[in-house]
């Protein structure tokens, strides 16, 4: 069996004397699309993260192409294949859309995402590539996200609540793009509260609940029912929720 290409193991994570994951273990594989589903206040963001080095952890708790990255910082995550749109979007106000996507780029990092590849993928931000980013609508902020973080051209690709915030219209136009985007063998991690979306586009998922794996598998094998039980917190007369059925 391959090995993964991210490979979460028993990682704990603190905000000060606050514990917000609690020994969460998982794994993308190359080219696997993979949702993490909870509430507010699971610790879906903590998680993304970590993995991009936000939030520095114990080494070997963090595998990325088999290298122990646990404690190393987000930009030489970047460096090594790990792009994060983060939640709320955060792009530069004082900048154009397409000064924005270009920063995404500074690395250098080798790959098929150029500026002119994501504004075939998103054609609206060609039409307002020199217009200052706060102008835009939720929805095209968002989408300048997602391209910035493909500018980095990497392996793993995380999506922090991705339709936060945007027209259900809008939410449905982004993750048509995915297939696009992991057309070229790209990972893609999706933190996502749209419980609808996050199994439509993934192969795999997790579902956290307090800062623990309360339930994982094949988007495919798990049920409205098993989801819902985990998500919400209610324990069902067989015991554990944990594993694919």
């Amino acid at each position: 069996m391959a090995e993964p290409l991210l490979d979460v193991r028993a990682l704990d994570a603190h905000y000060g004397d606050f514990q917000a994951l609690f020994g969460v273990s998982m794994q993308v594989g190359a080219g696997q699309v993979v949702s993490v589903i909870g509430a507010n206040g699971a610790g879906k963001s903590t998680l993304m993260k970590c993995i991009a080095g936000l939030i520095r952890s114990r080494r070997d708790a963090i595998l990325f192409n088999g290298a122990e990255v646990g404690d190393v910082p987000a930009y030489d995550m970047v460096a090594r294949g790990v792009a994060l749109v983060p939640e709320g979007r955060r792009l530069f106000g004082s900048l154009t859309v397409e000064e924005n996507l270009l920063i995404g780029g500074q690395r250098g990092r080798p790959g098929p995402w150029s500026l002119a590849r994501v504004f075939d993928l998103f054609p609206i931000l060609r039409e307002r590539r020199n217009v200052a980013a706060p102008s835009l609508s939720g929805g095209q902020q968002q989408m300048v996200a997602i391209g910035r973080a493909l500018m980095a051209n990497p392996d793993l690709l995380l999506c922090d609540e991705i339709s936060l915030g945007l027209a259900p219209a809008v939410v449905r136009e982004i993750y048509a793009r995915l297939p696009d985007i992991t057309a070229s063998g790209m990972a893609l991690m999706i933190v996502e509260q749209d419980i609808v979306q996050a199994l439509a586009a993934a192969q795999q998922v997790y579902c956290l609940q307090e800062g623990r794996v309360v339930l994982e598998g094949s988007a495919a094998s798990l049920t409205r029912e098993r989801i819902a039980a985990a998500y919400f917190g209610v324990r069902s007369a067989q015991g554990s929720h944990h594993g694919a059925a």
